[in-house]
């Protein structure tokens, strides 16, 4: 008889959330696939689990560790499968495990609890009768400016996405940029401690990063909601930054010229502008 994937949700911060099911479940599984074993070692530690029943399970041996699992569940072994916070397979690894177990019949079953997504919704104060979830944001300046463009002819007119503390700022001035009348609720560390939730415009928003020396720490659920038609920016998307600095050239500015002309508009990143500088001269000769 074939065994049970339990996908189990853990706690996002505080471990008071983690449901009393869900303890039950890992202490009575024969195994438990991790994300980050040292993590989740943790986790076990507190509850008083063997370490031992651990099994690496992550973005890097996803597709070869889900066959030899899957052969676990065929022959009867219960498996929990876990991730280093909140639900699996939420931008976290488990989809690929979750797929092989119900195409070899085995049970699936969810053991609810905590989602960082769930999390920062509840608390936005937006309307979410509808709202869409983009996992984290791209590392491109003109790549997230891309999204935010795109996102406003969504049905959903709320959206979520997850943005690492390095990148938070940057991502937030492309924000003020692209939606200023976009509603935002940045929320930061979740149940933790030092939990921080920012209310407001973006510019209001990226001022209050700007003023908290400790900004660059912990995990960020960046939730908007988008501006009616009428207040979205007007006129045509930016031309990609290559093609308005060989505009440029062509008015006879240097590439160096260029690209401080065009970072100066505020619509391109700098980052942008180099990685198209450095192409533009590749390409062209340029100086």
């Amino acid at each position: 008889m074939a065994g049970t994937l339990y996908v189990v949700a853990t706690p996002i911060g505080n471990l008071g959330d983690l449901s009393p099911r869900a303890a039950e479940v890992l202490a009575s599984v024969d195994l438990i696939a991790a994300e980050d074993t040292r993590t989740s070692g943790v986790l076990l530690d507190k509850l008083g689990i063997s370490r031992q029943r651990l099994a690496a399970y992550h973005k890097f041996n996803e597709e070869e560790s889900a066959a030899g699992l899957a052969a676990l569940l065929r022959e009867g072994k219960d498996l929990a499968l876990i991730t280093d916070a909140g639900t699996p397979c939420i931008s976290d690894p488990g989809c690929v495990l979750v797929r092989a177990a119900a195409e070899a019949g085995v049970c699936v079953t969810a053991v609810p609890g905590a989602s960082a997504v769930a999390a920062a919704l509840s608390v936005s104060g937006f309307n979410t009768l509808s709202f869409s979830f983009y996992g984290f944001l791209p590392r491109r300046d003109g790549e997230i400016a891309g999204v935010f463009r795109r996102i406003c002819g969504e049905y959903a007119r709320v959206a979520v996405f997850y943005e690492s503390p390095r990148r938070i700022a940057a991502s937030m001035k492309i924000l003020c940029r692209e939606l200023p009348g976009a509603g935002v609720c940045l929320c930061n560390d979740l149940t933790k401690k030092f939990e921080r939730i920012y209310r407001g415009s973006p510019e209001r928003v990226l001022a209050e990063l700007s003023d908290n020396p400790a900004a660059e720490k912990g995990e960020y659920v960046l939730v908007l909601s988008l501006p009616p038609a009428e207040e979205r920016a007007e006129g045509p998307a930016p031309l990609p930054a290559e093609a308005a600095l060989c505009l440029r050239l062509l008015e006879g500015e240097t590439v160096r010229e260029a690209v401080e002309a065009l970072a100066a508009t505020g619509a391109y990143g700098k980052n942008e502008l180099k990685r198209a500088g450095i192409r533009v001269k590749n390409r062209f000769g340029a100086v």
